[in-house]
Parts: C-alpha cells; structure tokens; sequence
C-alpha cells in the first residue's frame, strides 16, 4: 500500500476533503486518526480509490463513516467514480494518529 504522506497533490485534495469526514465517537477526522491507507485519483479513468480502515471490527458506526467518505466524495468530484474499500489489514491501532489527531484528541 501507498504512503498516506507521498500523495500526488490530486491525491491531496482528496485527503483534505476527506478530513470532513469525522469519527462521531471519537470527534477527529478519519484521516487523521489514520484510518485511511491508501488513496488513488486516476485522472485519465476518472475513478477515485481509497483504501481505508475502522479502529475496531465492531465499530458501531463504521457503516456510517463509510457511507459519509463515499458521500462527501462522491459530491466533490460528481465526475469522477469513487470506491471506498473496507480492509482490516494492516490491523489499525493508535499508533497511527497523526500529531494533528493526537492534539484534537488532548483537547476533547
């Protein structure tokens, strides 16, 4: 899988928005908790993949949190076709915060 720190400045883009996508039970960003893998914007296909994950199997509202990523995509780029896929490997744990989700997390 791709670097979520090497995107391509399209790839950027996505990442951003995608920073309005919030994990209700935790209240910081989806991209910044690193739940988020791998992110792909294919100009030429038109098509935009991201590869994401949830903190736990069990996760009460990952259907939710999923449904919010393909939507708020799905609504900033209308021509492009976007596929969000749900993986569990590699397994997600806190290590994975960013600085930015660690110091939204200190100040809840």
């Amino acid at each position: 899988m791709s670097d979520i720190k090497n995107l391509t400045s399209q790839e950027q883009q996505v990442a951003e928005i995608l920073k309005t996508v919030i994990d209700p039970e935790i209240a910081v960003n989806i991209i910044d908790l690193g739940l988020v893998y791998e992110i792909t914007k294919d100009e030429d296909n038109k098509t935009i993949n991201v590869v994401m994950t949830l903190s736990t199997r069990g996760c009460p509202l990952g259907d939710v949190i999923l449904e919010n990523a393909q939507v708020v995509l799905e609504s900033n780029f209308p021509e492009y076709k976007v596929n969000v896929e749900l993986v569990w490997d590699p397994v997600w744990s806190p290590e994975m915060i960013t600085d930015e989700g660690k110091k939204a997390i200190e100040q809840l």
